[in-house]
Protein backbone atom coordinates (compact mmCIF):
# COMPACT_ATOMS: atom_id res chain seq x y z
CA UNK A 1 0.00 0.00 0.00
CA UNK A 2 1.27 3.45 -0.94
CA UNK A 3 1.54 5.90 1.58
CA UNK A 4 0.52 9.39 2.33
CA UNK A 5 2.92 12.07 1.44
CA UNK A 6 4.10 15.35 0.00
CA UNK A 7 7.91 14.69 -0.19
CA UNK A 8 10.84 14.48 1.68
CA UNK A 9 14.01 16.33 3.25
CA UNK A 10 17.67 14.64 3.66
CA UNK A 11 20.25 15.94 6.20
CA UNK A 12 23.07 14.39 4.33
CA UNK A 13 25.80 14.55 7.38
CA UNK A 14 29.21 14.24 5.64
CA UNK A 15 32.56 14.82 8.31
CA UNK A 16 29.68 17.13 10.81
CA UNK A 17 28.77 19.15 7.86
CA UNK A 18 25.45 19.47 5.95
CA UNK A 19 25.03 19.60 2.69
CA UNK A 20 22.89 22.60 1.80
CA UNK A 21 22.11 24.55 -0.99
CA UNK A 22 20.70 27.70 -1.60
CA UNK A 23 17.56 28.03 -2.86
CA UNK A 24 16.47 30.34 -6.13
CA UNK A 25 15.65 33.89 -5.33
CA UNK A 26 12.37 33.79 -6.92
CA UNK A 27 9.24 35.12 -5.29
CA UNK A 28 6.78 32.55 -6.24
CA UNK A 29 8.93 29.30 -4.31
CA UNK A 30 8.75 29.05 -0.88
CA UNK A 31 11.46 29.76 0.99
CA UNK A 32 13.37 31.56 -1.74
CA UNK A 33 16.74 32.49 -1.25
CA UNK A 34 17.32 30.37 1.79
CA UNK A 35 19.92 26.84 2.81
CA UNK A 36 17.63 24.37 2.38
CA UNK A 37 18.54 20.30 2.36
CA UNK A 38 18.23 17.74 -0.37
CA UNK A 39 14.61 16.59 -1.33
CA UNK A 40 11.43 18.05 -2.82
CA UNK A 41 7.67 16.93 -3.71
CA UNK A 42 6.48 13.50 -4.34
CA UNK A 43 6.39 12.48 -8.11
CA UNK A 44 3.53 9.57 -8.41
CA UNK A 45 3.55 6.85 -6.25
CA UNK A 46 7.04 6.84 -5.24
CA UNK A 47 8.10 6.09 -1.83
CA UNK A 48 9.72 8.35 0.61
CA UNK A 49 12.93 6.58 0.07
CA UNK A 50 12.26 6.45 -3.56
CA UNK A 51 11.46 10.29 -3.27
CA UNK A 52 14.09 11.44 -1.75
CA UNK A 53 16.79 9.56 -3.12
CA UNK A 54 15.40 10.39 -6.80
CA UNK A 55 15.87 14.21 -5.28
CA UNK A 56 19.48 13.64 -4.46
CA UNK A 57 20.32 12.02 -7.39
CA UNK A 58 18.78 15.14 -9.61
CA UNK A 59 19.90 18.17 -7.57
CA UNK A 60 23.45 16.64 -6.47
CA UNK A 61 24.04 13.69 -8.93
CA UNK A 62 24.70 11.85 -5.59
CA UNK A 63 23.61 8.22 -5.91
CA UNK A 64 22.83 6.40 -2.40
CA UNK A 65 21.67 3.12 -1.15
CA UNK A 66 18.68 2.84 1.11
CA UNK A 67 20.92 1.25 3.70
CA UNK A 68 22.58 4.42 4.40
CA UNK A 69 19.61 5.88 6.36
CA UNK A 70 20.07 6.37 10.05
CA UNK A 71 17.13 8.39 10.60
CA UNK A 72 13.95 8.76 9.34
CA UNK A 73 10.45 10.08 10.47
CA UNK A 74 7.12 11.04 9.32
CA UNK A 75 6.59 14.88 10.07
CA UNK A 76 4.17 17.63 9.34
CA UNK A 77 4.75 19.11 5.31
CA UNK A 78 6.32 22.82 5.67
CA UNK A 79 4.29 23.50 2.75
CA UNK A 80 0.95 22.70 5.15
CA UNK A 81 0.16 19.98 2.41
CA UNK A 82 -0.62 16.83 4.76
CA UNK A 83 2.92 15.04 5.76
CA UNK A 84 6.04 14.80 4.78
CA UNK A 85 9.47 12.65 5.71
CA UNK A 86 13.02 13.70 7.12
CA UNK A 87 15.61 11.49 6.48
CA UNK A 88 19.47 11.51 7.97
CA UNK A 89 21.94 9.78 6.07
CA UNK A 90 25.73 9.99 6.50
CA UNK A 91 27.90 10.96 3.14
CA UNK A 92 30.95 9.74 1.80
CA UNK A 93 34.48 11.61 0.41
CA UNK A 94 33.85 10.04 -2.84
CA UNK A 95 30.43 11.55 -2.78
CA UNK A 96 31.31 14.88 -2.31
CA UNK A 97 33.98 14.56 -4.90
CA UNK A 98 31.56 13.54 -7.80
CA UNK A 99 29.07 15.90 -7.23
CA UNK A 100 27.18 17.83 -9.84
CA UNK A 101 24.89 20.30 -9.10
CA UNK A 102 21.96 20.60 -10.76
CA UNK A 103 20.07 23.58 -12.39
CA UNK A 104 17.58 24.48 -8.98
CA UNK A 105 19.39 27.02 -6.70
CA UNK A 106 22.59 28.77 -6.89
CA UNK A 107 24.95 27.26 -5.38
CA UNK A 108 25.87 24.44 -2.83
CA UNK A 109 28.54 24.04 0.24
CA UNK A 110 28.95 21.90 3.13
CA UNK A 111 27.72 23.77 6.28
CA UNK A 112 28.94 23.13 9.70
CA UNK A 113 26.12 21.59 11.68
CA UNK A 114 25.66 24.19 14.24
CA UNK A 115 26.30 27.03 11.47
CA UNK A 116 23.25 25.76 9.96
CA UNK A 117 21.01 25.32 13.39
CA UNK A 118 21.88 29.15 14.38
CA UNK A 119 21.84 30.66 10.35
CA UNK A 120 19.21 33.20 9.85
CA UNK A 121 18.49 32.12 6.34
CA UNK A 122 18.16 28.66 7.22
CA UNK A 123 14.59 26.87 6.73
CA UNK A 124 13.21 27.47 10.64
CA UNK A 125 11.49 23.54 9.80
CA UNK A 126 14.64 21.86 8.73
CA UNK A 127 15.85 23.32 11.61
CA UNK A 128 13.40 21.89 14.37
CA UNK A 129 13.28 18.47 12.36
CA UNK A 130 17.45 18.30 12.82
CA UNK A 131 17.12 19.02 16.11
CA UNK A 132 15.18 16.72 16.71
CA UNK A 133 17.20 14.28 15.30
CA UNK A 134 20.47 15.30 16.82
CA UNK A 135 18.31 15.05 20.30
CA UNK A 136 17.42 11.41 20.10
Amino acid sequence: MSEDFSGCKLAYIFNGQLLVYKRDNFPDIPFPGLWDFPGGGREGFESPEECVLRELQEEFSIILPVSRFVYKKKVPSHSNKGSSFFFVAQGEQCEIDSISFGNEGQHWKLMPIDDYLSHPEAIPALITRLKGYLDQ
